[in-house]
């Protein structure tokens, strides 16, 4: 009886696998694999273990943030520990005037332990656009995509410009989940071949009209990236930025495949509190970083600011805040992952951790109102 069962069992699963294989859905195999039965119900933070990456490499001239003359010395307010408790945080990083003035890891992180930067990797991206444009490499914002890929060369793809790629205004057809593995944002996070993917989406609303939160807008912009300047995501990111940025520990790009090799330029960066800071100065100090131009200021400006009057908590790759009448950017990523610029202060937080409750994107009811709080007061309790 129990052998009978048994083979049962076999045939099922064998159907099954063949069913998955026949509909070419086989990137759920690899999803059950890297998330459930990892114990996980959505992407997590060490599971670029689980793929191909590419590595960046630290900065041969690393160049280590200063230290506050009060660092650590003070002590975070009793709701910003117990939220760090009850959320997982494993990192906490302010910055004041570029210098540490508090940091603290948990659960066995350290300073140089790799975290998935998840969709704070879109604000990355947008930073290789502006540099793109600043090399002449793509003309403008309002190049239209289909100069890049023909796909889009009619109907209301002709429309598209890599602009509303990165505003995330390019009514492509796009469903954005995250704990549900069959959907369009699961089969990119696992598919060999994002490239065939993406350009299989259509544009079903008329681009630049509105902002709709859209991975698959990210990943076109990459792909426009990648196309422009001839290169792959990981190398202009590290001739461009990292190296000059002095990064001080190595980074991971994490793929679709090692033969397709494609940066999932949406999501899936994986470094450190302290490296990912520094996209926040690159920001906050206007593209400069020790004297050199790396990005041009003015496209700096439009990224910090809404593209739209109806979303003013967007702009193109970064997201847009307000706290007590300060100006406060951030970049924003799955599970809670946040780099949070107060340029006028000059004022940076990183957050890392695993769990997050999201408010309303112009509320303040959400975690990470609860951070820039909290952070805020770290950095404003010194001189």
């Amino acid at each position: 009886m129990i052998q009978k069962t048994l083979k049962w069992v076999a045939i099922t699963f064998a159907g099954l696998i063949a069913l998955i294989y026949a509909f070419d859905v086989d990137y759920l195999l690899k999803g059950t694999r890297v998330i459930y039965l990892t114990g996980n119900n959505t992407a997590y933070l060490s599971d670029y273990k689980y793929f191909d990456n590419r590595v960046i490499d630290p900065s041969p001239v690393a160049q280590p943030w200063a230290k506050h003359n009060d660092y650590n010395t003070i002590i975070e307010t009793d709701e910003l520990a117990a939220i760090n408790k009850e959320r997982e945080t494993k990192a906490f990083l302010v910055i004041k005037n570029d210098s540490i003035v508090f940091e603290k890891y948990f659960d066995g992180y350290n300073e140089s332990s790799k975290s998935n930067a998840f969709s704070m990797t879109k604000s990355i991206t947008v930073t290789l656009l502006g540099k793109a444009i600043m090399d002449g490499k793509i003309k403008s914002l309002d190049q239209p995509v289909g100069d890049f890929f023909d796909e889009y060369k009619t109907g209301l793809g002709a429309e598209l410009t890599v602009g509303d790629l990165a505003s995330m205004s390019s009514g492509m057809e796009w469903s954005e989940k995250y704990y549900s593995i069959i959907n369009i944002t699961s089969e990119s996070y696992f598919t060999d071949d994002l490239r065939s993917l993406i350009l299989n989406q259509k544009i079903i609303n008329k681009p630049g009209q509105k902002f709709r939160y859209s991975s698959g807008d990210t990943q076109l912009l990459g792909m426009v990236i990648e196309k422009a300047t001839n290169t792959n995501l990981s190398d202009y990111l590290r001739n461009n930025f990292t190296i000059h940025m002095g990064f001080e520990n190595e980074a991971l790009w994490q793929l679709d495949s090692e033969e397709s090799g494609m940066e999932k330029a949406y999501c899936c960066f994986a470094s450190n509190a302290k490296d990912f800071a520094r996209f926040g100065k690159l920001y906050k100090d206007n593209g400069k970083w020790n004297n050199e131009i790396l990005l041009d200021s003015t496209f700096i400006n439009k990224a910090i600011n809404p593209v739209f009057d109806t979303s003013p908590y967007y702009g193109y790759g970064w997201w847009l805040y307000n706290y007590n009448g300060k100006k406060v950017f951030t970049m924003n990523g799955h599970r809670g992952q946040f780099v949070i610029v107060f340029p006028e202060e000059d004022i940076i937080i990183v957050r890392l951790g695993d769990k997050n409750m999201r408010g309303d994107d112009d509320d303040d009811d959400g975690d990470l109102y609860k951070y820039i709080s909290g952070g805020y007061k770290l950095a404003t309790s010194i001189d």
